[in-house]
């Protein structure tokens, strides 16, 4: 199989009721994964998991999952701007299947586990919702799977909301060694952008490497359901256009002997995070909470 590139256009993967479909082998690596279901009204799809965890996470639309026996109801939200959404786990190993009687779109951001662990529902109020950065570097960070809010074996996932002209994931920083105060982690960048009366919204994405090789050069507009890969390298930052809000959804795993998410920011601009010190978080913070957006 051809690995992918750095940046995956909305359905270029897709197969059957995914319009998202990225393995780790598809990716060129060994455990971050994310699939995008796509279902009609009254449809329903079952997969089998193999060697990965995975979330189910409501995009829009609301659906039952049942795994090992266990029914559990999400139920989701309108889109990622209305609210923060419940979500399911399910274990590696296990035949899952997703129906929704509405219909709607799912993430299952996966990664390969070794452990096989119990499947178990993820109550939207149980969700951390974290304010990161300030001024037009503030953005909403729902922690939903991360080490400290909810156990996994090896996958690590967040929400990411950056309120219309701020930058997100900045400054620019890096996970791709295994060294004191940084993990070795690949990771995904799912994006969904507010639209604008006349058509799509759009973002930005920067991805570079460091050195004068420059083997990783991305600076790629981004739409509604296009992806970036991140397999090593400096990230940052994500850039939400004026007039557009942006989401993204970030899966994380790697080689580690712990679930850890350290990072090493790109020293010409760390200096940056100083200047934030008595600068005020963006009003307009938090986008979305658990309760829904009236439309």
């Amino acid at each position: 199989m051809t690995t992918l590139p750095p940046v995956v256009p909305r359905g270029a993967t897709a197969a059957g009721a995914f319009s998202l479909l990225i393995t780790p082998e598809a990716a060129g690596w060994g455990y971050s994964s994310l699939r995008v279901l796509e279902l009609p009204a009254g449809g329903s799809a079952t997969f089998d998991t193999g060697e990965d965890e995975m979330v189910v996470l409501p995009l829009s639309g609301a659906c039952a999952v049942s795994c090992d026996d266990e029914r559990f109801e999400l139920a989701g939200r309108r889109n990622v701007f209305s609210r923060v959404s419940d979500f399911a786990y399910v274990p590696r190993d296990a035949q899952v299947t997703v129906s929704s009687d509405a219909g709607g779109r799912f993430a299952l951001p996966g990664a390969r586990a070794t452990r096989r662990l119990h499947a178990r529902y993820g109550p939207a109020d149980g969700v951390q919702v974290e304010l990161r950065g300030a001024g037009q570097a503030s953005r909403q960070v729902n922690n939903f799977c991360t080490p400290q809010t909810f156990d996994a074996d090896e996958l690590m996932a967040v929400e990411v909301l950056t309120p219309a002209a701020n930058w997100s994931s900045y400054p620019p920083h890096k996970h791709d060694e295994e060294r004191e105060g940084e993990t070795r982690l690949e990771e995904i960048y799912y994006f969904e952008v507010t639209p604008g009366p006349a058509g799509p919204g759009v973002g930005y994405q920067r991805v570079y490497s460091s050195g004068s090789d420059r083997e990783i050069d991305v600076c790629a507009e981004v739409r509604s359901g296009d992806t970036v890969l991140i397999p090593h390298g400096w990230h940052g930052p994500s850039m939400a256009a004026p007039g557009y809000d942006l989401y993204y959804l970030n899966v994380m795993a790697g080689p580690g002997a712990d679930r850890t998410w350290l990072i090493c920011d790109d020293p010409a601009h760390a200096w940056v995070r100083g200047t934030w010190e008595g600068q005020a978080v963006d009003p307009r913070l938090p986008l979305t909470s658990t309760e829904e957006k009236q439309q």
